[in-house]
């Protein structure tokens, strides 16, 4: 696509090539591998929410902000405290003396794309704030309803190593994200890379924007378009019904993983130019969308698991 003649309609779109357009323009400004952010960009395109984890300074932050220049879309960077309110991130209403009446002043959570940072450091109320905007796409203000923009996304950073002033995200707020990614440190050859080459910042000023919100809201139609075919929907419920009656699981994915991981799987196809769905789709969003949903007994990390049951479910195709 080239930098100011964007499509106009989604048949204009070669999805193929606007997929290879934000990676080169996200690669370009953060280092980060194609395979982390495939699950971004389907979770994008399929309506879905993030949950970004990783170390501090390997730039959640920056892959968000150049995320949000690439479609065009407004961006907003919330920073969750102990203290902090739902007010804080809904906004409030303030009396204006001129107009003699109380007007609502928006928060930053009415933008395209939110970033949630260190949600695990969030009270329960406005955790529970939070996730009402991500289910519903609209807040509570003052006894109404109030719908927030289009389209939205939230992309949450939780940091795995600090524990002090934190709280626990319960098992109902992960399932709120349709996928969860970590983020590492960057290639040895990539991380050199970066000392040598421009500030981060002036790459991120120079990233021209791929579509605008108005055609992401199109593409995003377009994938609910989809086709899943029945061997493929038979193939996403052997693995998720396993997950369910496996002697080391706790928790198995329920119906809606499942959705989530279709709805994800539809996005990649479409992204790669297709109109249905292969298992080739399903089989790369797995740990990315079904690990946070499936819990083991004694804790510990269900991929090795959910990689097993996938490897020896058979395609019925």
């Amino acid at each position: 696509m080239g930098t100011r003649t964007l499509a106009t309609t989604v048949q204009s779109i070669d999805a193929a090539a606007l997929r290879q357009s934000i990676i080169g323009r996200l690669d370009a400004v953060v280092a980060v591998p194609p395979l982390v952010l495939e699950p971004l960009l389907c979770a994008l395109f399929a309506r879905g929410h993030v949950l970004l984890e990783g170390i501090p300074g390997i730039g959640k932050t920056l892959l968000a902000r150049t995320l949000a220049r690439c479609v065009d879309c407004d961006f907003r960077r919330i920073q969750f405290t102990n203290d902090l309110m739902p007010s804080d991130i809904v906004g409030t209403a303030v009396w204006r003396p001129g107009a003699e009446k109380f007007v609502f002043v928006r928060g930053p959570l009415f933008a395209n794309l939110v970033l949630a940072d260190e949600i695990n450091r969030s009270s329960p109320r406005t955790l529970s704030c939070l996730l009402e905007a991500m289910e519903n796409g609209r807040v509570s203000v003052e006894g109404r309803t109030v719908d927030l923009g289009l389209p939205f996304l939230v992309m949450a950073t939780r940091n795995p190593i600090e524990f002090h002033g934190t709280y626990p995200v319960p098992e109902a707020a992960l399932d709120r994200f349709m996928a969860r990614v970590e983020l590492g440190y960057p290639e040895p050859d990539r991380e050199r890379a970066l000392y040598r080459g421009d500030d981060a910042e002036h790459r991120l000023l120079a990233t021209v924007p791929v579509l605008t919100r108005e055609l992401l809201q199109q593409a995003q139609a377009q994938v609910d378009t989809v086709a899943v075919a029945g061997p493929v929907a038979e193939y996403c419920y052997r693995i998720v019904a396993q997950t369910r009656t496996h002697a080391d699981v706790a928790l198995g994915a329920s119906p809606r993983a499942a959705l989530l991981w279709l709805r994800a799987a539809r996005a990649r196809a479409f992204l790669n130019g297709r109109d249905y769905v292969l298992p080739d789709d399903l089989k790369p969003l797995l740990l990315p969308v079904l690990a946070h949903r499936v819990f083991l007994h004694g804790g510990g990390r269900p991929h090795a698991l959910l990689q097993q049951l996938a490897d020896r479910t058979e395609v019925p195709l």
